[in-house]
C-alpha cells in the first residue's frame, strides 16, 4: 500500500503521518516537517520518473511508502500519476485541504460555482481565457505562468486578481491587486494560486447543482432571446450549425466578426468560451453588450471595422465571419491566417462565396459547407399551418487539419 497525505494549506498533519513507511517521498519543506520511522529512506521530489522508480522497487517487494504532497492530492496533484503506475486499489490517500480551498477560504468566498485551471506546464492561454469568460476562475500557478504573466494577459479586463501565497506556511501572503499592478511585481517562486474575479459577479445566486452556468437552458435560441434590427441577426437555424462548427469550449477564444446582434458571440460565451465581438457600427456595439448583459455572460466588444480592428486582437481559437460586404475576402483571409482550429463564414450573396472558399483554403484550411433552406412553420387563418420559407444562406468553415486530433490521446 502507497501512503499519500497531503499537507500544508489546512491544519498541519501530525509529525507521525509516515509512521510505519520505509520509503518516504516529497518536496524538502514537507518531509521536514514530519518524523521519518528510524531506518526510513527519504527521497525528495525533484525529477519525478526517478522517484517513481524508487517507490515501484519498494511496492514489488512488499514495503510500506509514504509520499507527502500538498493539499489535497487527488486535486491537480500526485494521485494521478500515482494511480496510473501502481493502480489505484494500491492508494490510501489522506487529504489535506487544497490551495484552491483555501485561497477562497481565505477571502471568504463559495467556490461552488468556480472554474479551476492549471497553468502548471500547460499553455497559459486556456486559463487567460476561462478568466475572461466567467467570473470566479481559480488558476494554479507554475514557472513562467505566475500571477504577472497573469496580469499582463488580463491588463484591460475588468478583473481583481487575488494573489495566495506559500498559504498554510508561516510566509503565507495574501494580496487583491487589479491585474495591471500584479504584472508588474516580482511575486518570487512561492506562489501556489491565483483568483480572478469579476467582483461585481462573483457572488452569483445559489445553486442546486455545483458547477459554472455556461451553456444553461439549450443553445441555438430563438431569435426573440436577442434584441436585433429589422431582423439582422443569424437565424437560429444557421446558428445551431455554426455552433457546431465552431466547438466552442471553456478555455477557448471565440471571434464573432462583424457581429451584428451579437447572437453568436453570446451562444459562445454561454458554452464557456472566451469571446471578442467586433462590431463596425455604434448602436450595434451597444445591441452586443446589451444581449451580453441580458444574458449574463462576458464579452468583450472591440468597435471597429475588420479587418484592420483584428490586428490587435488575441489570436483565436475559432471565428464566426457574419458580415463584411466587400470586404468579406480580406477578412476571411485575416482570419484563417490566425485561427488556431476553425473559420466558419455565414452569407447570402452567392458571388461572394467563391472568393471565401478561396480565402480559407489558401491559409491550408480544409474547407467544406452547405447552401441551408429552411421553411418554418407559420399559422394560416381556419387553424390551419404553412410552410414560410426563409432566406438561403450559404455557410463555409475552414478547418486547421492538425486540430482534427489535437489534445486527443492516442
Amino acid at each position: 500500500m502507497i501512503t499519500v497525505v497531503g499537507m500544508g494549506a489546512g491544519a498541519p498533519p501530525g509529525t507521525d503521518v509516515a509512521a510505519g513507511a520505509e520509503l518516504v517521498v516529497g518536496g524538502r519543506r514537507h518531509l521536514d516537517a514530519v518524523r521519518l520511522p528510524e531506518g526510513a529512506e527519504r527521497v525528495v521530489l525533484g525529477a519525478l520518473a526517478p522517484a517513481l522508480d524508487t517507490v515501484a522497487e519498494y511496492v514489488a517487494e512488499g514495503r510500506p511508502v509514504t509520499v507527502l504532497a500538498s493539499g489535497d492530492p487527488g486535486f491537480f496533484g500526485i494521485v494521478r500519476v500515482l494511480a496510473e503506475r501502481f493502480g489505484a486499489q494500491r492508494l490510501d490517500v489522506r487529504p489535506g485541504v487544497s490551495s484552491v480551498a483555501a485561497a477562497f477560504a481565505r477571502v471568504g468566498l463559495p467556490w461552488d460555482d468556480a472554474v479551476v485551471a492549471s497553468a502548471h506546464g500547460r499553455d497559459l492561454r486556456t486559463a487567460v481565457n476561462l478568466c475572461r469568460a466567467h467570473p470566479k476562475v481559480a488558476v494554479l500557478t507554475g514557472p513562467g505562468a505566475g500571477p504577472a504573466e497573469l496580469g499582463a494577459a488580463l491588463r484591460t479586463d475588468a478583473r481583481v486578481l487575488v494573489v495566495a501565497s506559500a498559504l498554510g506556511s508561516g510566509e503565507e501572503r495574501v494580496e487583491r491587486v487589479p491585474p495591471a499592478e500584479a504584472a508588474g511585481r516580482d511575486w518570487g517562486a512561492a506562489v501556489s494560486v491565483v483568483l480572478c474575479l469579476d467582483e461585481a459577479r462573483a457572488l452569483g445566486p445559489v445553486r442546486s447543482v455545483a458547477g459554472p452556468r455556461a451553456g444553461a437552458a439549450g443553445w441555438a435560441l430563438e431569435e426573440s432571446a436577442f434584441a436585433h434590427r429589422d431582423s439582422m441577426i443569424t437565424k437560429f437555424e444557421v446558428r445551431a450549425l455554426a455552433l457546431a462548427r465552431l466547438g466552442p469550449r471553456p478555455g477557448d477564444l471565440v471571434w464573432d466578426v462583424g457581429a451584428g446582434s451579437g447572437s453568436v458571440a453570446v451562444e459562445c460565451a454561454r458554452l464557456g468560451a472566451a469571446v471578442t465581438a467586433v462590431e463596425k457600427t455604434p448602436d450595434g456595439v451597444e445591441r452586443v453588450r446589451a444581449n451580453a448583459a441580458a444574458h449574463g455572460v462576458d464579452v468583450r466588444v472591440v468597435h471597429g471595422a475588420a479587418p484592420a480592428a483584428l490586428s490587435r486582437l488575441d489570436d483565436p481559437d475559432a471565428v464566426f465571419v457574419g458580415g463584411g460586404g466587400r470586404e468579406l475576402p480580406a477578412i476571411v483571409a485575416a482570419c484563417a491566417r490566425r485561427a488556431r482550429r476553425s473559420v466558419v463564414v455565414a452569407m447570402a450573396a452567392l458571388d461572394r462565396m467563391p472568393a471565401a472558399r478561396e480565402a480559407l483554403v489558401d491559409a491550408g484550411l480544409e474547407c467544406d459547407g452547405v447552401l441551408l433552406q429552411s421553411s418554418r412553420l407559420a399559422p394560416l387563418p381556419g387553424d390551419v399551418t404553412r410552410l414560410a420559407a426563409t432566406n438561403p444562406v450559404f455557410l463555409l468553415w475552414g478547418v486547421r487539419p492538425h486540430s482534427r486530433t489535437e489534445g486527443v490521446s492516442p
